[in-house]
């Protein structure tokens, strides 16, 4: 689930992206008088004024706009914050301003001296070095206390490349769309661009259209070899080194589970009771303080809790996710220990039978699961009164909707005692919470496994395949990404197994790094780093890894209500509210107890468009907005959620850089689908128009559903709910034959003796809502069929 209102728009922002950016960027015309140079130039805010936060501009080549540019000169105008710790602004180059995948700019002050790096990220943080032919070249640069300014050539900046993943955009199309990223502190080795580092961009984001006309200039080869200047920069080396790894220690084990999230913690716990040895490899690093966690605002210090352990304190993956977000794909996923479920807001679901029964093949139905279920929900029941006292806390929300939805005719129900429940119906949130504090596998699964002798945990350390010959696993081979990570191999006994749980995106690329997937996805992998110690190609196994990747589609809208008040959680972070910070660390009461934003109620439905097929919707309301579609504090956004029987389907592969990328979307390619949101909105906009002094902020009052629903971008960036499904699909239907199928129903790997899968990758349909719970009951059923293969 993503919550983003303080930190880039939400999905519900999605519809003004572009036009939002356009409108907040003011076009003008700047001639630098010492240089000469004319550019076209944009400025953030309604009109350009001194006081400006970011401005930037462009000059093409004469011929631009018949012959693509790759260069151009520019100008960089951003605010700094405060002069003795100033900040730094960036741009995106890439096509539509995406952060991921695109070639980056970062700019800084120091000392006088304006300083860049060209960066690029695979993943929702700090981005690392890019390493392809950019270059930049200084024309001039000027440092005041509020401003700097950086006139500059780029050469080779609207194409990049890195390690294999490829992008540009075209001048001749007369239109680019360029991202804008500004931070008000954290900058670290300044005067070592290389090394240096930023923090978040708190001081504001967002994508604006650059029309192109009048940003060309004859003049353009005279002003470009006016850029003569390289800062001097006291950097000792490049890059951030090699990281200092220790070689594995020689034990044999029966299984090695790679991943410690939903799917890996219970399925390596279930094995462990059983018996066998088992060593549990995580790439990230701890997360509860239970596990010697230690990221944590100020106000935890002395403290055994950590910033995953408290509830309030979740929405910050968001605002700061360095060390914690993946690296290697191109959408938002915890690399910690724990997963999703320790940096995810915690919501709890027991999953109605028909999730089981739609999805799944025989063998998997809800009868069949029901056993595993109970195991899991006695182990982990979760609450929707998370504070120890009992008292749900600013309630104002909750009480504002379900008004209009019991009017309504809608059913209140206690969602995890009533899970199939889920048509007109609206109840409190679950959380996998207890006595205050992250609960979940964490909490439970990890614990029993900890406390046996055949147990081994090892966090910080990566896996880069399955070691095979054939079919048959022998181990798995380490990759060590940072300091005191493992590297080498580690062997499994000639009883054992690999289980791969890194989730959707993690296992998928360890199947092809490992020789199994498509021939193409194999081919890339070939042709990568990785090609001088790949499988031969004789040993390869072709199945669909990648293919049936789905998401919930988010849809969200904004309403508000002069009864609803926001909650700042996000500046719980550095100040929380004293009394609510006293009441948390004392007795573990409060609103710090429940997770943020003040999530609530949730909403069930179901709707059956003309194709037909049942659409299931949850609606997740919060209290908060969106501060660039208004800055009401009743605001509340209520996301919509589209679950099971969605058609749509889409596709993750591999880059030649061996992260991985959403290259499909997997939103809205079924028109049974898009009618069946447009209808979902209605049914609940008619709920609960009842509600007296409700006004909508969206879907804009002056329009209809259609209009916003067609005008809404549809991608990852924009209507993602994180919840990402499908890459391994589990089922009957061996992929090798031309079936759909990457696991059997025992979450065995189709050709291989002793390779599984578990965790939502293996999903072969949406859930109807947040899906941790589910997992972790497909990871006790998985445990179950793999322990009956060895009896």
């Amino acid at each position: 689930m993503k919550f983003l209102s303080r930190v880039g728009a939400t999905a519900l922002a999605a519809s003004l992206y572009l036009q939002h950016g356009i409108a907040q960027m003011a076009d003008g015309t700047y001639t630098d008088q010492t240089s000469g140079i004319k550019f076209k130039t944009w400025t953030q805010g309604t009109e350009a004024t001194e006081a400006s936060p970011f401005t930037f501009g462009l000059a093409l080549p004469g011929d631009a706009l018949t012959e693509n540019a790759n260069e151009y000169l520019g100008i960089l105008r951003c605010k700094i914050e405060d002069a003795a710790a100033p900040g730094w602004c960036g741009l995106s180059h890439g096509q539509a301003g995406q952060m991921t995948n695109a070639l980056l700019l970062v700019a800084w002050a120091s000392e006088g001296t304006v300083y860049t790096s060209f960066r690029w990220a695979t993943g929702y943080t700090l981005p690392g070095l890019y390493t392809g032919d950019a270059k930049l070249t200084q024309v001039s640069s000027n440092v005041t206390d509020t401003h700097f300014e950086l006139i500059y050539r780029c050469q080779n900046c609207f194409s990049w490349n890195q390690d294999g993943t490829s992008g540009s955009v075209e001048t001749t199309q007369g239109f680019l769309v360029l991202g804008h990223a500004a931070g008000s502190s954290g900058l670290e080795n300044p005067t070592c661009p290389d090394r240096a580092t930023f923090g978040f961009h708190d001081a504001g984001f967002g994508q604006w259209g650059a029309p192109l006309e009048g940003a060309t200039s004859e003049s353009y080869a005279e002003w470009a070899e006016l850029a003569t200047t390289t800062p001097e920069t006291d950097c000792e080396g490049t890059g951030p080194g090699d990281a200092e790894c220790t070689p594995a220690p020689e034990k044999v084990y029966d299984y090695i589970v790679v991943g410690g999230g939903a799917g890996g913690i219970p399925v390596a716990d279930k094995l462990s009771a059983a018996g066998h040895s088992v060593l549990l490899i995580e790439k990230g690093p701890p997360s509860s303080g239970r596990w010697g966690g230690t990221m944590k605002p100020k106000w935890l210090e002395g403290t055994n809790l950590t910033r995953f352990d408290v509830p309030g304190l979740c929405n910050q993956i968001w605002v700061d996710s360095a060390g914690i977000a993946c690296t290697d794909t191109d959408q938002m996923a915890g690399c910690v220990l724990g997963g999703g479920t320790a940096v995810n807001a915690g919501l709890w679901w027991k999953p109605p039978a028909s999730d089981w029964d739609y999805n799944f093949p025989a063998g998997w139905k809800s009868k069949d699961v029901e056993a595993a279920a109970n195991r899991v929900f006695d182990r982990i029941p979760g609450t929707f009164k998370p504070s120890a006292d009992g008292v749900l806390y600013r309630r104002e929300g909750f009480d504002v909707l379900s008004s209009g939805l019991r009017k309504s005719g809608y059913k209140e129900v206690v969602a995890n005692e009533s899970p199939n429940e889920k048509n007109g119906a609206f109840a409190h949130t679950h959380f996998m919470f207890r006595y205050g504090e992250r609960d979940g596998p964490l909490a439970t699964y990890l614990v029993s496994a900890n406390n046996r002798d055949n147990f081994d945990l090892w966090t910080g350390s990566a896996v880069r395949r399955a070691l095979r010959t054939g079919g048959k696993v022998t181990g798995v081979e380490l990759e060590c990404l940072r300091d005191g990570g493992y590297s080498g191999e580690v062997k499994i006994s000639a009883k054992g197994g690999v289980i791969f749980s890194a989730g959707t995106f993690g296992s998928a690329k360890l199947l092809m790094r490992s020789g199994i997937g498509p021939r193409d996805q194999l081919e890339i992998v070939a042709g990568s780093k990785d090609g001088e110690t790949f499988i031969s190609r004789d040993q390869w196994i072709d199945l669909p890894v990648g293919s049936n990747l789905i998401d919930h589609l988010n849809t969200d809208l904004i309403l508000t209500h002069p009864d609803v008040v926001f909650y700042d959680f996000y500046e719980a972070w550095t100040a929380p509210n004293e009394g609510d910070k006293e009441r948390y660390l004392n007795n573990r009461t409060g609103i710090l107890t429940q997770a943020a934003p003040n999530i609530g109620p949730m909403v069930w439905e179901e709707v059956t468009p003309s194709d037909g097929i049942p659409r299931q919707f949850q609606w997740t309301a919060r209290v908060e907005g969106d501060g660039r579609i208004t800055d009401s504090p009743h605001a509340m956004t209520l996301s919509q959620y589209l679950g099971r029987g969605v058609v749509s389907r889409g596709r993750m592969t591999i880059t030649p850089g061996l992260a991985t990328a959403v290259s499909e979307h997997p939103y809205l390619h079924n028109a049974g689908d898009k009618e069946a949101v447009i209808a979902g909105i209605k049914k609940l906009q008619a709920a609960l128009n009842v509600i007296p002094n409700i006004t909508w902020v969206l879907p804009p009052p002056t329009g209809t559903v259609e209009d916003y629903v067609n005008g809404l971008p549809v991608s990852p960036s924009a209507r993602r709910s994180n919840h990402w499904m499908g890459t391994a699909k589990l089922g009957t239907d061996d992929g090798r034959e031309g079936g759909t199928a990457v696991v059997d129903l025992d979450t065995k790997v189709y050709g291989t003796d002793n390779l599984f899968v578990v965790d939502a990758s293996i999903f072969p349909g949406m859930s109807t809502g947040n899906p941790s719970g589910m997992i972790v009951i497909a990871a006790e059923k998985a445990a179950e069929r793999i322990l009956a293969l060895k009896a």
